[in-house]
Formats: structure tokens, C-alpha cells, sequence
């Protein structure tokens, strides 16, 4: 694909730039490599990895899946949207079960704890089976320190481990795609884009979202900082009491470790107005599992998590 030329790049807005970027990788992986898939969890940046997606192979329809990791502990909404989206689309979902890691043995519950970290055997178990040679996903630089150092690609090996101390150099549009057998590559449409770039956009598009994302009235509780949902999947503690209070997600995950935070915005528009204004990373407000330590995400990361 022919680089934007500058001039040419001038005159578009710093969406159009992001966009274009984004639609340039979604193309390259599906014209280097044999055998692509997307994650979508039905969160808003799977969501606008998903339009951008069919936007760079429209009118034609997306040539590879998408995968969901499904912990089975997932907002009711959350499901009910990802199965509309991709009926809509057409495109072949992959359910890969963490309950069905369990029963197979490959993994165990955690007593109390959540099944978040648990996502990492089933995502690669389902790479191995499904022989996905590319795996797209929705991380940005901007959410956490061990994102922030990722390439676009990102090389996993044959245990599906990051080693961020032996990554490829990226310069200009030019991406490294090559890896052995057993190897994979992670990519990353959306590194360069920010929480408030990717509101923006759904905004400017207006891209349909969970409800879960704007303010609505629910039971909560508070935990370590956090207000987490009512849910059968979390027992409360001695101590925690349920309060109806105005909340929305920042992001959407597992149940048991995705906060809420208070808010009155109700539209896309006032989404975009808070976040502007915000001074925390959505998965340092909202990510319980982001706070186990100092380099918890990094750690994850290099065993193999997205």
C-alpha cells in the first residue's frame, strides 16, 4: 500500500491520520499472513477495531475471524451486544471458553479470586488449535506502562511468550511480520491512539456501544477503591454493603475485576467531555487485576496475555 503522501496529509485531521494508519496494518497482516484473527470482546476499542476492519476490506467482507476470550463471568450486555455486532457483519466468531479450560484441567479456579488471569492458557490454546499465525488486538500505548512498550507487531514465541528486551525495530510504515512455525505475531492497530481519540472517533462515526458505558443507576460496592457490581460471580466481604449509585465503565472485562466510576454521562458527547478532562488511565481507575503490583500487566504480558 502506498504511504499518505505529506502534503496530502496535511489536510487531514489527526482521526483521518489514525484511521488510515490503522486500516494500513488491518491490510498488511491479511496480505502477509496466512491466517489472522481478531479479538473482540465487545469492548469500545474491539469495537473500533471492528469498523476499522471493515472498512479496510469494504465492500468485501472481513477476511478472517474474531475471537472472543470468554471468562464466562462477562456482563450480561456485553455478550448480547458481541453476538448482534458480529451477526451484523457476517463475520465467524470463535468462542474460546476459560470454563472450558477448567473442566478440561487446563487451568483452575482461583478460590475467591478472578478468572482473568486465567484467560491466558485458553487465548493460546485457541491460537494453537485454530493455527492463528496473527492476532489482532485493541491495546493501546496510552493504558498501562507494559502496553506503552509493545510494537505494532509483536513477536510471541512458540509458547506464546513476550520478551520485550528482543523486540524488532519499527520505522516508518514498515512492519515485520516473519516468524517460525509455532510462532505468532500480536498486532496492534490502535498503539498510537489515546481513550479520548477512540471516543472521538466512535463519536464522529457513531459507532453503536454497550449501555454498560454510559451512566446508568446500579448496585455497587465499594473494594480497594473501586465500585464493583453486584454480580453472583463476586461475593461481597464482611463489611461491604450495596449502594445504588450513577456509574459507568470505563472499560469492560471480567465481571469480577472491572470498576465502575461515578459519572453523569448519559452520551456519547459527554463521554468525550470527561474523558478530555480526565487525569487517570481508564485501567488504572477501573482494573483490579492492574493493581496486583508494580509490573503485574508486564508480567502477565509475558506469559502470553494480550
Amino acid at each position: 500500500m502506498t504511504a499518505t503522501p505529506l502534503r496530502a496529509r496535511s489536510a487531514l485531521s489527526h482521526l483521518d491520520l489514525l484511521e488510515s494508519e490503522a486500516v494500513h496494518i488491518l491490510r498488511e497482516v491479511a496480505g502477509e499472513l496466512d491466517r489472522p484473527v481478531l479479538l473482540f470482546s465487545g469492548g469500545k476499542d474491539s469495537i473500533v477495531m471492528l469498523h476499522l476492519a471493515a472498512k479496510a476490506f469494504w465492500p468485501g467482507r472481513i477476511p478472517f475471524p474474531v475471537m472472543h476470550v470468554d471468562t464466562g463471568h462477562n456482563f450480561e450486555e456485553v455478550i448480547a451486544f458481541r453476538d448482534r455486532r458480529v451477526g451484523e457483519l457476517g463475520v465467524r466468531l470463535v468462542v474460546a471458553s476459560v470454563e472450558d479450560s477448567i473442566a478440561r484441567g487446563r487451568v483452575h479456579e482461583r478460590p475467591g479470586g478472578s478468572r482473568n488471569p486465567l484467560q491466558t492458557v485458553t487465548l493460546l490454546d485457541a491460537i494453537a488449535e485454530h493455527r492463528f499465525d496473527a492476532v489482532f488486538g485493541g491495546a493501546r500505548r496510552d493504558e498501562e506502562k507494559a502496553r506503552a512498550k509493545e510494537r505494532v507487531f509483536s513477536l510471541r514465541d512458540e509458547l506464546g511468550q513476550w520478551d520485550p528486551r528482543a523486540q524488532r525495530p519499527e520505522l516508518w510504515d514498515l512492519y515485520n511480520g516473519r516468524h517460525r512455525p509455532g510462532e505468532h505475531v500480536r498486532v496492534f492497530p490502535l498503539s498510537n491512539w489515546t481513550e479520548l481519540d477512540v471516543w472521538e472517533y466512535i463519536e464522529r462515526e457513531r459507532l453503536e456501544v454497550p449501555s454498560l458505558y454510559f451512566a446508568h443507576e446500579r448496585a455497587v460496592f465499594r473494594r480497594e477503591g473501586m465500585w464493583l457490581a453486584d454480580s453472583p460471580h463476586l461475593p461481597r466481604r464482611a463489611g461491604e454493603v450495596l449502594e445504588q449509585r450513577r456509574v459507568r465503565y470505563r472499560t469492560i472485562g471480567d465481571v469480577t475485576c472491572t470498576g465502575a466510576v461515578e459519572s453523569r454521562a448519559r452520551t456519547v458527547a459527554e463521554v468525550v467531555a470527561e474523558v478530555a478532562v480526565t487525569r487517570v488511565t481508564e485501567r488504572g481507575a477501573t482494573r483490579a487485576d492492574d493493581r496486583a503490583g508494580e509490573a503485574a500487566m508486564e508480567d502477565r504480558k509475558r506469559e502470553g496475555y494480550f
